[in-house]
C-alpha cells in the first residue's frame, strides 16, 4: 500500500516541548494513542485519552524504567507487515497494529556536555526509545516513524492537511531521518566509550548546501553548527573557500585570543598580514601595511570589538569576511551598508581538537597542532642572548609561522609581520620570498627576527637572513647538522632560539 492512514499511535519522547499539538490532532482524528510513563502522565495531564503500555503487554514497567516497552507485543505491533500470514500471527497473539511511532531519545549529548558524572550520562542511554525508531524505520512500508522533535512539523502536515494518510515517499524520508537520528545517537556514545582510539566514526546532524565548492563544477556541504561560534550580523552566504579561510583564521587568532588588539588578513588560509599594537585601528593600519596587495578580497580577524574608527578605515577596502568578538553600534551600522560582506561575530575562539582528511581509499587522524611557545620554551643555542625585547618579536613570529603554509620563513619586527615567504619546495625559495615581499611594501628588515616552521638543515637560510639585517632567529631545531647554523650564528653575534617543536602544515 503507499498511502496509509494513521489509526494507532505510540508515543514515547523525552522533551514534550511542542508535543501537545500532535497529540491533540491524533485524538481528533480517533486514533488510539498507546504511551508508558512520563509521556502518558502529560498526554492524560491533556485531558486526551492514552491506552497503558502496561495493559498492552500485562507487564509492569520495571527496573526503575529502563524496561518500559521492550516486549514482543510492542515490537509485534511495529515490525509486522501488513499482509495476511503477519496479521494471522498477530491475531493469534492478540497483538494490535502501530501505524505511527513518535520518539524522542534521552538527551545523552548534551548530559555528557553538562556533567562528568559517569552514572548520570550512563543513565542517559536510551534502549527503548532507540529500539523503536530502528524497528519502526525497517517497517517504512507500513509504518510512520517520527525519530525526534526536528520531525514534528512533518509529521503535523500529513496530520493536518492529509488527514493523517502518509505517502510510501513520505515514510521513506522519515525512516532516513530515523536511521540518520540512530546512528548519530550511537556515535556519540561509541565516541564518549573510545578512549582507545577503537576506529574512528563521526555524525553530525546539521547540515546545508553550499553554492559550490572550491571550484564552481564541484559540489559540496558543510556538516555543522555555525550558529554555535558566529552570530552573523549581515552578509552573503559563506562559500566552501570562505569557510575554509575561516577555520584558518580563527586557528591563528586563537593565539591571541586573550592578548592587546590583534589584527590579521588571510588569504587562501595564509595570513599575509598580522600585528598587535596598543589600540584595534592602529593594529589594523600595521596588519595591512605588510602587504596591501593581497588584503584585496581577504578575510580580516580581530580579536578586539571593532569600533567606528577602525570600521571607517576597513570600509575603504574590499574584503570578504570581517570577524571580531564584537562591534560597537555604529561600526555595524558602517560596515552592514556593503549588504554584501559578510560580518561574524565570534562567541569564542575554540578549535578542533583532532583534525581529519580524507585521502587514497580511507583518511587520517591526528591531534590539531595546539602547541604554543612561550620566551620560557626557548633554548638559546647560541653565545649571544636574545634580548627582551627580541624574545617578544620571536614568540610573536613563531606564532605567525605555524599558520603558514610549509615550507615556511617569516620576518617580524615590533610585533608587526613584516613578510612572508609560505607554501615554497624550498626553504631558501621561503626565506627569499619573505625578503622580497618586506622590501616590497617599504619596510626596513635592520633589526626584525626570523622564524622558521621546520629547522635548517644548512646555515644557508641564516645567512641571507643575517645579511639583510635579520638580528635573532627561533626554528624547533632537529637537524643532523643544526651545529652549521648555530656556528654561523657564533660567528656574526646573532642570537638563535630552539623551540623543540616543528610546526609543519600541509
Amino acid at each position: 500500500m503507499s498511502q496509509i492512514k494513521i489509526k494507532s499511535a505510540l508515543i514515547s519522547v523525552f522533551n514534550k516541548q511542542g508535543i501537545d499539538k500532535i497529540v491533540e490532532s491524533l485524538h481528533k482524528q480517533n486514533v488510539k494513542i498507546y504511551s508508558t510513563g512520563g509521556t502518558q502522565n502529560y498526554i492524560e495531564a491533556k485531558g486526551i485519552p492514552v491506552n497503558r503500555v502496561e495493559d498492552l503487554t500485562s507487564y509492569p514497567s520495571i527496573l526503575d524504567g529502563r524496561v518500559k516497552t521492550l516486549h514482543p507485543k510492542v515490537f509485534g505491533a511495529i515490525l509486522a507487515r501488513r499482509a495476511a500470514d503477519h496479521r494471522q500471527q498477530l491475531e493469534e497473539y492478540q497483538i494490535p497494529e502501530i501505524d505511527l511511532v513518535i520518539v524522542d531519545l534521552y538527551p545523552f549529548e548534551e548530559t555528557v556536555k553538562s556533567t562528568n558524572d559517569q552514572n548520570a550520562i550512563i543513565e542517559k542511554i536510551d534502549i527503548g526509545g532507540i529500539a523503536l525508531i530502528r524497528a519502526a524505520a525497517k517497517n517504512y512500508n507500513d509504518v510512520v516513524i517520527v525519530p525526534s522533535k526536528d520531525q514534528y512539523g512533518y509529521l503535523e502536515n500529513i496530520l493536518d492537511n492529509q488527514n493523517g494518510e502518509s505517502s510510501l515517499e513520505q515514510r521513506t524520508y522519515l525512516a532516513t531521518q530515523a536511521f540518520n537520528t540512530s546512528s548519530h545517537y550511537d556515535t556519540a556514545i561509541f565516541s564518549y566509550f573510545n578512549k582507545d582510539d577503537e576506529g574512528i566514526k563521526m555524525s553530525y546532524s546539521n547540515s546545508k548546501s553550499l553554492r559550490y565548492g572550491e571550484n564552481p563544477h564541484q559540489t559540496a556541504r558543510y556538516f555543522g553548527d555555525l550558529d554555535e561560534m558566529f552570530f552573523k550580523h549581515s552578509g552573503k552566504e559563506l562559500s566552501f573557500n570562505n569557510l575554509v579561510d575561516i577555520d584558518a583564521a580563527v586557528s591563528l587568532m586563537s593565539e591571541f585570543k586573550d592578548q592587546e588588539p590583534t589584527f590579521a588578513v588571510l588569504k587562501h588560509t595564509n595570513a599575509c598580514g598580522i600585528a598587535s599594537r596598543n589600540t584595534v585601528s592602529q593594529a589594523w593600519d600595521d596588519a595591512l601595511a605588510a602587504d596591501p596587495v593581497s588584503a584585496f578580497g581577504g578575510i580580516l580577524i580581530c580579536n578586539h570589538e571593532i569600533d567606528l574608527k577602525t570600521a571607517e578605515k576597513i570600509n575603504e577596502l574590499f574584503y570578504e569576511v570581517l570577524i571580531a568578538p564584537s562591534f560597537s553600534d555604529e561600526a555595524l551600522n558602517l560596515l552592514s551598508e556593503k549588504k554584501k560582506r559578510v560580518l561574524l561575530e565570534i562567541k569564542h575562539f575554540n578549535i578542533q581538537r583532532s583534525a581529519f582528511k580524507s585521502i587514497l581509499n580511507g583518511m587520517i587522524w591526528q591531534d590539531s597542532d595546539l602547541s604554543q611557545q612561550q620566551k620560557e620554551d626557548f633554548e638559546c643555542k647560541t653565545k649571544t642572548q636574545p634580548t627582551q625585547a627580541q624574545l617578544d618579536d620571536l614568540v610573536f613570529a613563531n606564532k605567525c609561522v605555524k599558520h603558514l603554509k610549509s615550507n615556511t620563513i617569516v620576518l617580524v619586527k615590533n610585533n608587526q609581520l613584516l613578510g612572508m615567504g609560505c607554501g615554497q619546495t624550498s626553504r631558501v625559495d621561503a626565506c627569499k620570498q619573505a625578503i622580497h615581499k618586506a622590501k616590497s611594501f617599504g619596510f626596513e628588515l635592520e633589526g626584525a627576527v626570523m622564524a622558521s616552521d621546520a629547522f635548517f638543515p644548512f646555515p644557508d637560510c641564516v645567512e641571507i637572513a643575517h645579511k639583510e639585517g635579520i638580528k635573532a632567529v627561533v626554528q624547533p631545531g632537529g637537524s643532523i647538522k643544526d651545529q652549521l647554523s648555530i656556528d654561523y650564528c657564533d660567528q656574526n653575534d646573532l642570537p638563535m632560539v630552539f623551540t623543540g617543536i616543528r610546526h609543519f602544515k600541509h
